[in-house]
């Protein structure tokens, strides 16, 4: 039976990060019981069966700024309409400064097996120069109640380049969340995006952010350390001591098929792309109304397939692709393949195809091959 995974949309926030450009609200919360009672009615409506869920993904904005029973009440709802594979990954996003001991109970009551901890920053000067609500001692004390309460799965976020960071001080922040022995990081770099707080401090010169040289020798830094410490990088940004990489993430990158619910969710499935209404008044009013925002022929599956694949360290399978198209990549892409190679930034590897050490500091321009 087909197996895939499922996405939840919690956009609310107790305040908005200034680097921040997701679909998240902050100063709703009269709206949010009447957004659970609607994404629980999302999910009774879906006609779509015939398969499992493999993988469960709570998202946000913060998911757990809002009360743990909604949490459940979502969980319940989707294990009554579909059936949940046993012991399928089930991730919620937390925020230090919005968890307790009881909501961490409540999420392993439901169900939920792994913790995505947002700290962004050891530094807690930092932390506030990017509008977090937190101190890097409150996240100490998140993920230490996250263990006593026996979550044995925790990512921790962390994001580099930030204002006024450096290569040496960047080592010392990771190497501090190693000594923590997470099971995985997701390693970002900071990525300024339009129409946001952070965007205009460093446009108006009172926020400076390191250079694009300084930027690469923070991620192979970090990379190096990671990896002398035992965990594996399989993809640009994350990295998992081996056997506890993301399920629900590598079937995206996979392109695999999902189904997305809540505002601003996307969906995949049977070759197109669905998105729900942006904001939360419309997405209650509109829940049963999908966007299709995109049908893929057969062209742009293969070449949405190499894209999202080269983002995994180990790259795309050659056989894989065989199998799924009925043709060699190696054929079908001739082209481009023979670019990237005669650049340096792509290479062969029996069955892979994947980025160079070079690629992975110019990714963007492979995947710019592909668009």
């Amino acid at each position: 039976m087909k197996e895939i995974g499922i996405y939840v949309h919690i956009p609310y926030c107790k305040s908005k990060c200034y680097y921040c450009d997701f679909i998240s609200f902050s100063k709703k919360d009269e709206t949010i019981e009447k957004y659970i009672e609607t994404i629980k009615k999302e999910i009774d409506i879906c006609m779509l069966g015939g398969f499992n869920i493999k993988t469960i993904y709570i998202g946000g904005g913060t998911p757990s700024y809002i009360e743990s029973k909604y949490i459940l009440e979502i969980i319940a709802k989707i294990k009554e309409k579909f059936i949940v594979v046993q012991n399928a990954e089930t991730t919620i996003e937390v925020n230090p400064g919005t968890i307790t001991k009881e909501k961490l109970q409540d999420y392993k009551k439901a169900g939920i097996n792994r913790l995505s901890i947002g700290l962004q920053s050891t530094d807690n000067k930092t932390l506030k120069q990017i509008g977090r609500i937190h101190t890097y001692e409150e996240f100490l004390e998140t993920y230490d109640l996250a263990r006593e309460v026996g979550f044995k799965n925790i990512n921790v976020d962390f994001i580099f380049a930030l204002p006024n960071s450096d290569e040496w001080g960047t080592a010392l922040q990771i190497s501090e969340i190693i000594n923590l022995k997470p099971e995985h990081i997701s390693s970002y770099s900071l990525i300024l995006e339009e129409n946001t707080k952070l965007k205009e401090l460093v446009e108006s010169g009172e926020v400076a952010l390191p250079t694009e040289d300084e930027e690469r020798k923070m991620y192979w830094k970090m990379k190096n350390l990671l990896e002398e410490h035992g965990y594996k990088h399989y993809e640009i940004s994350n990295f998992a001591i081996p056997g506890y990489e993301s399920k629900h993430n590598v079937d995206c990158w996979n392109q695999n098929e999902y189904l997305g619910f809540g505002a601003a969710a996307h969906s995949y499935f049977n070759g197109k792309r669905y998105s729900n209404s942006k904001t939360i008044e419309e997405y209650i009013e509109k829940y049963h109304n999908k966007n299709i925002e995109e049908e893929q022929n057969k062209e742009m599956m293969a070449k949405e397939y190499m894209m999202l694949g080269l983002r995994k360290i180990e790259g795309v399978s050659i056989s894989e692709f065989e199998r799924k198209f009925q043709i060699n990549p190696l054929f079908y892409f001739r082209f481009e393949i023979s670019k990237l190679v005669e650049e340096e930034l792509i290479e062969i590897d029996l069955d892979n195809i994947k980025l160079t050490d070079k690629g992975l500091d110019f990714a963007n321009k492979v995947f710019e091959e592909f668009i």
